[in-house]
């Protein structure tokens, strides 16, 4: 018997209904400010016709306030999955358009099952919040909503890469899911990120403050850091993710996509030793460094705005993914405080669930000292740094550039914190502290009596430098793997990472260590 006509004509209203969401007009408005609907955000973020939606005709069960009469497509939310170049993601959207986008139990259903298929066949998430927030006609059921995907965001996380895009308001509740994501990506326009708006926080504090200064991309991107990359707009937001997803493998069982040239190239780069600063009181352009390092000069900065004083991100040497963590001495002269340290700590830990190898740029002159850092608890978000690199098994590669000293060295991967390769520019100075702060403690009173105390002083520098703080009393007591030519560190680099990308370490078997948070 054939199919009925009717049958087929009901079924193409329905996914019509579907697909329209909110409707024409509001489709509209949102072009009109250059948004995107929730569903093109979805079709410009994977390849064409790759995308296969997951529960699609689901629906609310709220009977109070009139909601049993009213029927919203896909309960604001569009779930499903797709490739990316080449390989599986799976992705929801949040529909604004319905409801707001405002988060029931069971649009709350889709977002978990689409986390739970990214669980069960090792896909990336990324999730794009564009939300009123908790549907206030559902109350505790829409609470529930919410748990259930925090809950599912931390199953997920170390297993799968999790990336989140706010591309409209994410306020209140809806904010966590974000946060305990691995990346968030955020629209210079259009996007709140809060707990707590400016009306809220008038009402309780009289303090009257813009939605800029609460819940802004920018003040996200320097001030709180909760934000890693600010975009344009939808489309620069979805690009960023693409770029991002490039140096991710797809689950923590997996290799990152190394792309590794058939051979390595052990050739001089000269216009490196033009970089070279070997006076420790003078900036040197990490930057510069780093592009130098990387194929094609291709550096994905992570945190840019934030914490400017570390430089962390990915690039490829050679087809090979690398995390790049590096001191930038043009910030706080590259002391590691309380927001580096939790930066670089992050990233570690990141690159380490999600096997990519990580090397280590060091100019760093020591912990930044204050009274600020000192009572915001320096010693326990510098840990964050030791605990970060000495939890990690990944391939783990340390270049002394220049200043090293005290426990800023350590806390840059040292032999000492798992590194297993250090290599040293001739320029490095590794100490317990700075030539000119040693000699003022060894030699206070020799410089008291001297006829001649600036020249006598430059003299016991310049030889305290030589012979104590020099990397070659570091490579004699075997601390240092090998002095090299700044010309010669992208080839020396490359190698290495070949070399250890078979590494394999086992530590003691246990939960998991209580990382000084």
């Amino acid at each position: 018997m054939p199919l009925d006509a009717k049958i087929l004509e009901n079924f193409k209203e329905r996914r019509k209904k579907v697909l329209e969401g909110g409707g024409a007009e509001k489709a509209k408005k949102r072009h009109d400010k250059g948004l995107m609907t929730a569903r093109e955000r979805l079709m410009y973020l994977f390849q064409q016709d790759t995308f296969q939606e997951i529960g699609a005709y689901i629906k609310h069960k709220c009977t109070s306030f009139g909601m049993e009469k009213e029927d919203y497509p896909g309960d604001g939310i569009v779930s499903g999955t797709g490739y990316v170049d080449g390989r599986q993601v799976t992705a929801f959207s949040q529909d604004f358009t319905v409801l707001g986008g405002s988060l029931g139990n069971m649009h709350a259903r889709r977002m978990v099952q689409g986390m739970d298929y990214a669980l069960k066949n090792g896909t990336p998430l990324v999730g794009i919040a564009d939300s009123g927030g908790a549907r206030i006609q559902e109350g505790v059921d829409a609470l529930s909503g919410y748990g259930e995907v925090f809950y599912r965001n931390v199953i997920l996380s170390g297993v799968v890469p999790q990336i989140s895009i706010i591309a409209g308001p994410c306020a209140g509740g809806a904010a966590y899911s974000p946060a305990l994501t691995d990346y968030i990506i955020m629209t210079k326009s259009n996007a709140q990120l809060f707990i707590t708006g400016p009306q809220v926080i008038k009402a309780v504090t009289g303090r009257e403050v813009s939605m800029e200064e609460v819940g802004g991309a920018i003040m996200h991107a320097t001030v709180s850091g909760n934000v890693h990359f600010v975009a344009e707009d939808d489309r620069h937001a979805l690009d960023i993710t693409k770029q991002l997803l490039s140096y991710l493998p797809s689950n923590n069982s997996d290799d990152p996509p190394h792309r590794p040239t058939p051979a390595v190239s052990m050739g001089e780069d000269t216009g490196m030793d033009k970089l070279v600063e070997s006076d420790p009181s003078a900036p040197m352009n990490m930057r510069a460094i780093l592009l130098r390092l990387v194929d094609n000069n291709e550096f994905l900065e992570v945190h840019a705005g934030f914490a400017k004083n570390m430089i962390v991100g990915f690039g490829r040497v050679e087809g090979v993914v690398v995390g790049f963590l590096a001191n930038n001495s043009m910030e706080k002269a590259g002391c590691l405080d309380i927001d580096s340290s939790d930066k670089g700590a992050r990233f570690i830990r990141f690159c380490n669930a999600f096997n990519i190898p990580i090397t280590t740029l060091v100019d760093v002159p020591g912990f930044l000292p204050g009274i600020e850092q000192e009572r915001g608890g320096i010693i326990r978000h510098g840990a964050k740094m030791l605990f970060a690199y000495s939890g990690a098994t990944v391939p783990k590669i340390t270049m002394l550039l220049r200043k090293s000293y005290g426990g800023a060295y350590l806390a840059m991967c040292s032999q000492d914190l798992g590194a297993d390769v250090v290599y040293a520019w001739p320029t490095a100075e590794v100490a317990v502290m700075g030539a000119d702060g040693a000699v003022n403690i060894l030699y206070r009173n020799e410089l008291k009596n001297a006829e001649d105390a600036a020249k006598r002083r430059a003299e016991l520098v310049a030889e305290y430098r030589a012979e104590f703080a020099s990397p070659y009393l570091a490579a004699a007591r075997g601390y240092v793997t090998d002095i090299i030519d700044p010309s010669r560190t992208r080839s020396i680099l490359s190698m290495t990472l070949r070399k250890l990308l078979n590494k394999r370490e086992l530590r003691p078997p246990k939960k998991h260590g209580n990382i000084p948070l």
